[in-house]
């Protein structure tokens, strides 16, 4: 069972001896962890204040305060339960598992804690930092080619299960994934907003376990709330209203036979592999969304810029993708309404990408002015 955490105000302490004021202290959580599994989940709701429009109330879930900042932790966790409660993971087992790194770092972390090994493949376009983030939390890291995709790295996940007999996590098929959403994450959307108005839901998908899972509860709970889903432009694979095809691996149905035809390269790394996830296509054949909006690469790095510098929310490439598409549904939604966006992760897992191009660790021409206001203590180049 998951602890229940007190999310009140800031607590204050009594005014100590000789204190001029009271001291803020967090609030009180009210939970000791067993183990650094038990701390997933719960993620705050916070609000967006001068980025949004005015008459509209914007949010989002910032899934990057999570023990390996992101999303992905919860999908690691319900797997790794999932599997051991089956008995299709032995103690001291290996798990392997394609990924853009998200999964992989939240499966490596699932994993050290457990006691089993992980062996991740991945795409060579994926961010450097994820793998060196892997192999801190002990896990060996496959680097497939770049041009292959999400395809060719789920391709060498399924030959190594199948020739080492390792427990293949199969994170877009894996139906443990939605399921855990639908536990978690789509309840504590539910009791955050319990007593106000939600009405727009916006997501994007990597596997669909979010979509899905949480998609559903809300649905099911709040079936005014309109969910928006979100795909980059550069990849329309469910607008494209082309099928995916699919083929069985390891005697289970449902793994991509090959690339979608609508898909091509874009910098929203952890969103719309080359192919539609069949976790995805579950939850569009329960009609879940009411839209599906296209967004700009660019438009999603400017976004979670203007996230980071106008509201200190320092979130990845995908939290500004799916800001940025719940920017679009507030310039259409009527005045009052409460629009929620999902953040997946933090921009540290973007160091290397597109996002921090312009970011330099040298001083710029302002920073040598301010340093050289003073006299003492300047840096000559």
């Amino acid at each position: 069972m998951m602890p229940t955490l007190c999310r009140a105000s800031r607590a204050v302490t009594p005014l100590l001896a000789g204190a001029r004021r009271p001291i803020a202290t967090s609030a009180p959580r009210h939970a000791i962890y067993e183990d650094v599994t038990a701390a997933i989940g719960n993620t705050p709701v916070i609000k967006v204040n001068r980025l949004a429009p005015a008459g509209v109330n914007l949010y989002v879930k910032c899934e990057y305060f999570n023990p390996c900042s992101s999303v992905k932790d919860r999908l690691a966790k319900a797997i790794i339960e999932d599997a051991e409660r089956r008995g299709a993971l032995k103690p001291g087992g290996t798990v392997v598992e394609a990924t853009s790194g998200n999964t992989g770092i939240a499966l490596a972390m699932v994993c050290a804690q457990r006691g089993y090994n992980f062996v991740s493949t991945m795409a060579a376009s994926f961010s450097v930092e994820r793998r060196k983030v892997m192999r801190m939390l002990g896990a060996k890291v496959v680097v497939t080619p770049a041009p292959m995709g999400g395809t060719g790295m789920v391709l060498k996940a399924q030959e190594l299960a199948e020739k080492h007999g390792w427990f293949y996590a199969r994170q877009f098929e894996n139906e443990a994934n939605p399921a855990y959403h639908a536990q978690t994450t789509g309840p504590e959307i539910l009791s955050d907003f319990a007593g106000r108005n939600l009405d727009y839901w916006v997501t994007g998908y990597g596997t669909g376990g979010t979509f899905q899972g949480a998609g559903k509860v809300i649905k099911q709970a709040r079936p005014d709330v309109k969910i928006i889903l979100s795909e980059p432009k550069a990849a329309p694979l469910i607008t494209s209203g082309e099928k995916q095809e699919r083929t069985e691996v390891l005697g289970v149905f449902g793994a991509p036979a090959k690339g979608h035809p609508a898909w091509t390269p874009h910098p929203i790394q952890g969103w719309t592999p080359n192919f539609i996830p069949k976790i995805t296509e579950d939850g569009l054949n329960l009609k879940l969304e009411d839209e599906v909006i296209l967004v700009d690469g660019k438009d999603a790095i400017e976004t979670s810029l203007q996230l980071a510098r106008k509201e200190g929310i320092f979130c990845g490439i995908s939290g500004g993708a799916t800001v940025a598409t719940a920017l679009e549904v507030c310039k259409k939604a009527p005045q009052g309404s409460t629009v929620l966006a999902m953040i997946p992760d933090t921009a540290e897992r973007y160091l290397s990408t597109p996002l921090f191009a312009e970011i330099d660790s040298e001083m710029n021409t302002s920073e040598l002015e301010i340093a050289k206001s003073t006299p003492s203590a300047i840096l000559e180049a």
